[in-house]
C-alpha cells in the first residue's frame, strides 16, 4: 500500500508569511529595505511638503502614503512601515532633529546627568502617529501583502544617542561602553524595555511581523558583541513573545560574518536577514529550516545590467530549496533607476 499523501501545509494567503512559517516557495517573496524612499518621484513629491523628516514620520496621512507607494508601483509581497529608528529616543525625551543634507542630530548623552534626563519608560503618546499609520495601511493593503513593522536594535540606537549623530565607526558609543559600562548597560536596558513596548503596540495596531535592525553590529569585537548585540536582541525577542507568543520577528545584524548562525540561535528570531557582505555559500550551509532573507548588493541594483543579473542568479541559485525571502543586503540607494527595480522583480519572479 502506498503511503498517504502528505497534505500541503496551510497557507496564510500571504507568500511572505508562508515562508516565515517555513514553507519553501518556487518563487521567493520579495520586498526591499527602504523601498519607500527618494528613488521614487511620488515619494519626493510628498516629502517636499513636510517641514522636516521627523514631521513626515509623525504625519499618518503622509507616512501611510509613503508606505503604500512601492506596493502600488511594484506589487512587493510586503509593505514596511515608513518611520525611523530614532523615534524611540525621541519618545524617551531625547531631542531628535534632522538637518537637511546632514542626517539626524540628537543632544548627545555624555554624562549620568544627560542619561537621567531620559524618561524611564517610552511615552507611547509621542509615537501614537506611528500606530495610526499602521492602522491606516493595514486597512487598505491588498490581502496578499504582509505589513512589516520595525525598530532599531538597542546597540545601533544607542550609538546615535551617545554620539548625537551618525558616525563611521561608532567610536563614541564604543568608548562610552568601555569607560562607563554600568551607565551604558542602563541605557541599553532602557532601550530594550522601550523597544518591547513599541513593537508590541505596532502588533496591536496591525503589523504582522517586525524587523529589528542592528545596522552596526559588525563593528563590535566578540565580548562587546555578546553584551550589546546578542543579549539585548534576545531580551527584546523574549519580551515581545511573552506578550505575543506567535510574533514573527526578523533579525538584521549587519556585518557579523560567520557569527550568523549563533545570532539566530541565541536570539530566537524567526528570520535571519543577510547583509551584502554575507557569504552565500556559508549561508546556504546554515540550518535548512532557518528562514533567510537577503542579500543583493544595493550597488548591483543601482548598476543594473550584468551586475544585477549575476547577483540575482547567484542568490537564487545558492538559496534555492530552503525558506527564503529576497531582499537587498541594505537599503535601496536614492539614485536607483525605477527600471532596475522592475527588472529585479522580473528576475526574481520569473
Amino acid at each position: 500500500m502506498e503511503p498517504a499523501a502528505v497534505p500541503p501545509a496551510p497557507t496564510t494567503g500571504k507568500p511572505l508569511l508562508d515562508v516565515c512559517q517555513g514553507q519553501i516557495l518556487s518563487r521567493p517573496p520579495i520586498w526591499l529595505m527602504r523601498q519607500a524612499g527618494r528613488y521614487l518621484p511620488e515619494y519626493r513629491a510628498i516629502r517636499a511638503k513636510a517641514p522636516s523628516f521627523l514631521d513626515f514620520c509623525y504625519d499618518p496621512a503622509a507616512a501611510s502614503e509613503a508606505t503604500l507607494q512601492p506596493i502600488r508601483r511594484f506589487g512587493f509581497d510586503a509593505a514596511i512601515l515608513f518611520s525611523d529608528i530614532l523615534v524611540i529616543p525621541d519618545a524617551l525625551g531625547q531631542k531628535v532633529r534632522f538637518e537637511q543634507g546632514e542626517g539626524p542630530r540628537l543632544d548627545p548623552i555624555e554624562t549620568i546627568e544627560d542619561f537621567l534626563k531620559l524618561r524611564e519608560e517610552i511615552d507611547l503618546a509621542v509615537v501614537a502617529p506611528v500606530f495610526e499609520t499602521v492602522e491606516r495601511v493595514a486597512g487598505v493593503l491588498p490581502k496578499s501583502v504582509a505589513l512589516i513593522g520595525f525598530c532599531g536594535a538597542p546597540w545601533t540606537v544607542a550609538s546615535y544617542m551617545i554620539a548625537g549623530r551618525g558616525t563611521p565607526d561608532q567610536a563614541p558609543a564604543r568608548l562610552f561602553a568601555y569607560r562607563e559600562r554600568a551607565l551604558f548597560q542602563r541605557l541599553i536596558d532602557r532601550l530594550v524595555s522601550a523597544s518591547i513596548d513599541y513593537l508590541c503596540r505596532q502588533f496591536e495596531a496591525g503589523v504582522e511581523l517586525v524587523q529589528i535592525f542592528d545596522s552596526w553590529a559588525g563593528v563590535l569585537p566578540q565580548s562587546e558583541y555578546e553584551a550589546w548585540c546578542l543579549a539585548p536582541i534576545r531580551a527584546i525577542v523574549a519580551g515581545v513573545r511573552q506578550r505575543r507568543p506567535n510574533a514573527v520577528i526578523i533579525g538584521f545584524p549587519r556585518g557579523i560574518g560567520t557569527r550568523l548562525n549563533d545570532f539566530a540561535v541565541e536570539t530566537g528570531v524567526d528570520v535571519l536577514g543577510l547583509d551584502s557582505s554575507a557569504e552565500l555559500a556559508f549561508a546556504a550551509r546554515l540550518d535548512p529550516d532557518l528562514v533567510l532573507q537577503g542579500n543583493l548588493d544595493p550597488l548591483a541594483l543601482l548598476a543594473g545590467g550584468a551586475a544585477l543579473e549575476k547577483g540575482v542568479a547567484s542568490i537564487l541559485g545558492e538559496l534555492r530549496g530552503r525558506p527564503f525571502i529576497f531582499n537587498l543586503g541594505h537599503g535601496i540607494l536614492p539614485a536607483t533607476p525605477i527600471a532596475h527595480v522592475e527588472r529585479l522583480l522580473t528576475l526574481v519572479r520569473g
